[in-house]
């Protein structure tokens, strides 16, 4: 049977991204990393998603690294910043390096930042418990 090769990717990277959003709430993660990969390759933003997916396969590293990516990429990101510190505060390291993440999650974006004050709040509560 003849196989069909496409060239080039007709979807935008936005839409690989949406369309990972759509997998990832069907709880399809694979494919919702498949198409976070594909938006990376043009659009920043992606690497806080595929920290996401990887934080929920318990892929805590790799996590890591593709939230780093994501803020290296674009440092006005404040997801980026929170998850971090979430990721750090779930794992209960790097905590010092968790809060001052979770401040400057708050500064990038004051609209949000009851839910990085939420973060901010566990984090220091853990570094002051015994």
């Amino acid at each position: 049977m003849p196989r069909i090769i496409v060239l080039n990717d007709p979807l935008t990277p936005e839409e690989h991204l949406n369309l990972g959003v759509s997998y990832e709430h069907n709880n399809e993660l694979d494919a919702a990393e498949r198409e976070y990969e594909a938006a990376a390759k043009n659009l920043p933003a992606a690497f806080l998603y595929l920290g996401n997916i990887s934080f929920r396969k318990g892929k805590y590293e790799e996590a890591e690294e593709y939230y780093r990516k994501a803020i290296e990429q674009d440092g006005s990101d404040a997801d980026a910043f929170n998850n971090l510190a979430w990721l750090y505060y779930t794992q209960k390291r790097n905590l010092d390096e968790a809060e001052r993440l979770a401040v400057r999650a708050s500064e990038l974006n004051p609209a949000k930042a009851g839910i990085y004050r939420d973060t901010l709040e566990k984090i220091r509560s853990l570094k002051n418990s015994p």
